[in-house]
């Protein structure tokens, strides 16, 4: 029996935050060394933060990046621990874990897989370090040390890496490592959130340690490094199959470190009893680096595994979705320093929502950090220093604004009210029909006649949403606070809103969600909640409510859906046109199939009209404040989806689809 006790850690790091990041890192070693662990992995690219974009070509942030590695390495006396960072070689920048045995460097070890879909674009930074490759790298002061394809045997016991993506591919290195006898699997990871993606991670992490018949050991990263990436912080330690230990996701503290217990020699043996398994005896030297180490005698102990409840929930996206994006804000908040949230509170579902959000950050942050903690970690806000309960922070750091145009109605005015009642948020109720009176008489007298809802419809409409604007940044403004966009996915997709009005704010934190979902979560948060929280039962005002931009008369009974189409149905279309490149024909035809209850004729009108709205509306997607990617699917221009401005506008595609419907009409039934 020869036990080892494994860490891993999770990091809230945050780009180029040279001593914040080596604090924390020195902060996790520390803990992992209380609790007796030989080996800790950490996150990939920790040092830097994962987030630096094109400033990794920047030779100082490389330099950096070995100064703080000199300061930590002494840290490691008696430890296993491995370090993120980039390192530059032959006018090539790599993905590298710097393994520390016992305060001294061993080698690097480099990414051989680059992210460079969805969100990720390290191939424009990194280099690929090709399979079975070894060379030395110089650091600054001179030294050599081994880079690449490595395995490091430390006091007998083999070790080796995956980099996060290197997980993720059908021939990942483990396949390698394990055919040369490795015993430990460190995976430093910046996995970025995704709805249901800790499900796919899990499997992988178990899958590798059973069929490379070694301990695994998983590290991410936590909270929002760098703007609209959101890290759950799940770090997981597995061997044999079986999940040993994982983190709580989504937690409000710097750092988390999690142990457990693997025997080495249990492991070796399950392995040498796979009939399967063929030893690579021929490469069993291949890029090895042999160390001396004393692992330290150890005595069996439990491994403890609590899950909490709501991972075990049917409603797991809607709980994962409360917990996102509330920590997520609480990062963005601190790490830009602004001194609270501004919602111009509207009534409807999409304020309704960004403001339960805020207040979810307090309860979750208050339920982590508790007040004083919370305090400290909001230094930088004079207003909290005082704040102890949850109503407290709540009206120091929430502020929302009902904005009345004379087309507003009392059904909304109330709504908003009482949403901003149940949150704690600090309310005001502004009259801004004299402002839109005075843009419309200033119009008139230029243009030479009255504007009038039958000549001048979206003009009239564009003017409300825009008078709101300056009113709300300006309260954002007299107490340094940031405003907060309540655009949402569905309205991005096809334009549905107004520039310079609506869309105003330095943060859209759900314009990553599409309507109909969005009005789903808001029942559930009405009814039920997250597990460990309280309801809102007040969201009732909102849910009873169609969807209205309520910009025309009150006796036009505008409806968002009236305007555009039903709001799943957009989402359907906007899925397979945009997600799945599907044609304008396809489209119809797909949307045929899943929404029999509209004539074809109609689906085809509705198609027709995403596609041509989702063409003109491209400039408004760039202009679109920063926002949350929470799945796997976006439209954020700057880091997902990318459409050119100005295009054809699928003229040519639309005709056939007009085509297409014109046969089937004449078919008979």
């Amino acid at each position: 029996m020869k036990l080892i006790k494994l860490a891993a850690a999770v990091l809230n790091q945050t780009p180029l935050d040279w001593t914040g990041n080596r604090d924390r890192i020195a902060a996790a070693i520390a803990d992992a060394r209380t609790a007796g662990a030989s080996v800790l992995c950490l996150p990939e690219l920790c040092i830097t933060g994962y987030g630096c974009e094109d400033a990794f070509h920047s030779p100082d942030v490389a330099d950096r990046a070995w100064q703080i590695l000199a300061d930590l390495v002494p840290l490691t006396h008696g430890m296993v621990v491995s370090f993120g960072l980039p390192v530059f070689f032959q006018k090539g920048l790599f993905n590298t874990a710097c393994l520390a045995v016992d305060g001294h460097i061993a080698g690097f070890s480099a990414k051989r897989f680059l992210a460079g879909d969805g969100i990720h674009y390290e191939p424009r930074w990194f280099k690929p370090w090709p399979a079975r490759v070894q060379a030395e790298i110089t650091g600054p002061d001179g030294r050599s040390f081994p880079c690449g394809d490595l395995l490091f045997e430390i006091g007998g016991v083999r070790l080796g890496f995956e980099i996060c993506e290197d997980a993720w591919v059908a021939d990942r290195p483990g396949i390698s490592l394990a055919a040369r006898g490795v015993d430990i699997i460190l995976n430093p990871s910046a996995s970025h959130f995704a709805f249901a993606k800790q499900q796919i991670r899990q499997r992988f992490v178990m899958e590798g340690s059973r069929a490379f018949g070694a301990s695994y050991v998983y590290a991410n990263l936590l909270g929002n490094e760098s703007g609209r990436a959101i890290f759950d912080g799940e770090a997981m330690i597995a061997s044999g199959g079986q999940l040993l230990a994982a983190t709580e996701r989504f937690s409000y503290h710097d750092h988390l470190v999690v142990c457990a217990q693997a025997d080495i020699s249990l492991s070796r043996t399950n392995h040498a009893r796979m009939a399967s398994y063929r030893p690579n005896v021929a490469e069993a030297d291949l890029g090895r680096i042999r160390l001396p180490f004393s692992w330290p005698d150890a005595s069996p102990e439990p491994n403890n595994l609590p899950v909490p409840a709501w991972e075990l929930s049917q409603d797991l996206k809607e709980e994962e979705f409360a917990r996102a994006v509330p920590l997520a804000l609480f990062d963005y908040l601190r790490k830009s320093r602004s001194r609270g949230f501004v919602i111009s509170l509207s009534g409807g579902a999409d304020s309704a929502a960004v403001t339960v959000l805020a207040r979810l950050m307090i309860d979750a942050a208050l339920a982590h950090l508790g007040p004083d903690g919370l305090r400290r970690k909001l230094s930088h806000i004079p207003a909290l220093q005082s704040a102890t309960s949850a109503a407290d922070f709540a009206a120091a750091l929430i502020t929302t604004a009902y904005q009345a145009s004379a087309n507003s109605g009392p059904v909304t005015r109330l709504a908003a009210a009482a949403v901003a009642t149940a949150t704690g948020a600090s309310h005001f109720e502004f009259d801004i029909a004299p402002l839109i009176a005075g843009y419309h008489a200033i119009i008139e007298r230029g243009i030479g006649r009255p504007l009038s809802w039958e000549t001048d419809d979206i003009a009239l409409q564009n003017i409300q949403a825009r008078v709101r604007s300056p009113g709300i940044w300006m309260l954002a403004n007299l107490s340094g606070a940031l405003l907060l966009s309540t655009s949402n996915r569905s309205e991005a997709a096809v334009g549905y809103a107004t520039m310079d009005g609506d869309t105003s704010g330095g943060l859209a934190p759900i314009s990553g969600i599409d309507k109909a979902w969005l009005r789903s979560w808001l029942r559930w948060m009405e009814s039920q909640g997250p597990s460990g929280y309280a309801p809102f039962p007040a969201l009732n005002a909102v849910n009873a409510q169609a969807p209205t931009a309520e910009l025309r008369p009150a006796s036009s009974h505008q409806t968002d859906e009236d305007d555009l189409m039903p709001y799943p149905l957009l989402d359907a279309i906007e899925r397979a046109a945009i997600r799945d490149k599907q044609s304008p024909l396809d489209v119809w035809k797909l949307m045929q199939f899943h929404f029999p209850q509209y004539s074809p004729t109609q689906l085809a009108a509705w198609v027709e009209r995403f596609f041509s709205l989702w063409c003109r509306n491209q400039w408004k997607r760039e202009r679109y404040a920063p926002g949350f990617h929470v799945d796997d699917a976006n439209l954020d221009p700057k880091t997902w989806c990318r459409f050119p401005i100005l295009s054809g506008g699928f003229q040519l595609e639309l005709s056939e689809l007009r085509a297409a419907v014109a046969v089937a009409a004449l078919s008979p039934s």
